[in-house]
């Protein structure tokens, strides 16, 4: 539990920091260099409570085959050194979303389903049990692997929501496809509680779907809107910081359509852009909020400062 501070009493305990460690000595040597990074971190979009949680950080390698293998080397190293990145190995984040519309808790997409999503939400003070509803924006292993747990529900008295397009695309596989036998144990089961809609369909109050395919085919993002604001989940519209923005058409590995994939890139970070609109990447760096803007013939990730975190 937070205690609120007043401005005067957080100045105090401030002003008294210096004395207090100079009571108290801190040896450099006894920092174990182990502290533990935040995993969910929560805001107001006007009324609504949203809460970014991550279920898992990975480091990966060979990352210019994921985002870059039309560029050559060269471009490829000159745009990770000109952002101050390795060229060499990444930082991937898995960061479902929480939103409160005030009816109800809406989880956007549950992990690998390694426990991550119960820790975070734990983190936030919510059980599984008390999500009422499910939304999964497209049906890759890393958002639709928490939905089960030892072979039931993770949110039990849930409902879900999800795209037709998605779901007619990978329950169809045949067995052996590694996404279509997950969409059959973890998805199938929950089709009876399962909303499948389309472009512009409703969620739950201030809660839209927008199309975004490509990425998979029936990908979505959703936009979220509160007190006049606007708030935009990109699921995985982009999925790199700096390679996504800063060359939209690269072809991303994980997509399904490339072509279609750059095309609703384009379409989508061009209108955050012009319209200031925020955004929650689900591969972005933790707490995964930000801004866009244009640069050159693509786009800059800008991550969100205080004012809209707090």
């Amino acid at each position: 539990m937070t205690v609120p501070l007043s401005r005067r009493a957080a100045l105090a305990g401030a002003a008294a920091l210096p004395f207090a460690n100079a009571a108290t000595p801190v040896l450099a040597g006894a920092h174990g260099g182990r502290a533990e990074a935040p995993i969910a971190h929560s805001f107001k979009l006007g009324g609504m409570p949203v809460t970014t949680l991550l279920d898992t950080s990975i480091a990966r390698e060979g990352q210019k085959a994921m985002f870059g293998a039309a560029a050559s080397d060269e471009e490829f190293a000159q745009i990770s050194a000109e952002n101050f990145i390795s060229s060499d190995t990444l930082q991937f984040y898995f960061t479902p979303t929480l939103v409160d519309t005030g009816a109800e808790l809406v989880l956007f997409d549950t992990g690998l389903g390694m426990g991550g999503i119960a820790k975070a939400l734990a983190a936030a003070g919510v059980t599984p049990d008390q999500i009422d509803v499910v939304v999964i924006t497209h049906m890759h292993p890393d958002h639709i692997g928490g939905l089960m747990t030892d072979g039931a529900p993770t949110f039990p008295n849930a409902r879900y929501v999800t795209a037709a397009a998605e779901y007619n695309f990978w329950s169809k596989m045949e067995p052996g496809n590694r996404v279509g036998d997950l969409v059959a144990s973890n998805v199938t089961p929950l089709a009876e509680k399962t909303t499948f809609i389309d472009d512009g369909g409703s969620v739950a109050s201030g809660i839209t779907a927008v199309a975004s395919f490509g990425h998979t085919p029936g990908h979505m993002c959703y936009m979220l809107e509160s007190g006049g604001r606007q708030l935009l989940l990109t699921a995985d519209l982009a999925n790199h910081y700096v390679y996504s923005f800063a060359r939209p058409d690269w072809a991303f590995s994980f997509d399904a359509d490339a072509e279609a994939a750059s095309a609703s890139r384009r379409k989508v970070l061009g209108m955050l852009a012009a319209d200031r609109v925020p955004m929650i990447g689900y591969h972005m760096p933790f707490p995964a909020a930000g801004f866009v803007e244009t640069r050159g013939e693509g786009f800059r990730y800008v991550p969100v400062s205080y004012q809209l975190m707090g």
